[in-house]
């Protein structure tokens, strides 16, 4: 069994996960706009309460989105940082995939729709199925306004399941959910999971090679596109 550290700071959580041989320890912290000073000193803790330095290391997994601009780059900066440095590849892993695994291990079954609040009034979603083989993609993440979502579970059909933090953020556009898991039981879990999955399958890539993944080419709205939305100058 592989050693592996992987990270995730794509939402308000700050998530790492140390998977070995004896099991995977996980570490979840405040992050946001705390990720970038409390990452370093969080994954040294995690390590040295295992015993480990990151030469023992396998790969380094980093969430690489999608999810908040600077937690994507903070995570990826720091996984290919510690993955040069050390001599070792990196695992690229989906963090709306991740959310998707969370809500599996509650219960939420083998098919999901996840939706997570993208700020600015608009939601990251994706679907995912599980399978022997691991996680399908059946629709790719990306952006859409929260009235465009429902409309696209109309088209393909009621989701088996949802999970994420726009069950929450937008309940007044897309109502109430059967089989909703709008709150994530263990992130950190999920990553350790999805990180030894992406080794297992030889998903190895050069640290020069890791890249956040952003499907918004914007990270805030002008005032003009304030004003049309309802807010405030």
């Amino acid at each position: 069994m592989p050693v592996l550290l992987a990270l995730d700071s794509a939402t308000d959580t700050l998530a790492l996960a140390l998977v070995t041989p004896a099991g995977t320890r996980c570490c979840e912290v405040a992050g946001g706009a705390q990720a970038s000073a409390r990452l370093l000193p969080e994954v040294q803790a995690l390590l040295a309460a295992e015993g480990l330095v990151l030469g023992q290391l396998d790969a380094i997994a980093f969430g690489q989105g999608p999810g908040a601009f600077t937690g994507l780059r903070t995570a990826c900066a720091v996984a290919q940082g510690l993955a040069f440095g050390a001599g070792k590849p990196v695992l690229a892993i989906d963090s709306l995939m991740l959310v998707a695994e969370d809500a599996r291990a509650q219960g939420a079954g083998d098919e999901v729709w996840v939706a997570m609040d993208a700020r600015i009034g608009e939601i990251y979603a994706a679907h995912y199925r599980f399978t022997p083989a691991g996680w399908q993609v059946l629709q790719a993440p990306a952006l859409y306004a929260p009235a465009a979502l429902l409309a696209r579970w109309a088209d393909l059909g009621e989701p088996q399941a949802v999970a994420g933090s726009a069950l929450t953020e937008y309940a007044a556009v897309l109502g109430e959910r059967r089989n909703a898991w709008p709150r994530a039981r263990s992130r950190a879990a999920a990553l350790g999971a999805l990180a030894q999955a992406a080794w297992q399958r030889g998903e190895l890539l050069d640290p020069a090679d890791a890249l956040p993944l952003y499907v918004r080419d914007k990270v805030a709205l002008t005032t003009a596109e304030r004003l049309a939305r309802g807010g405030v100058r």
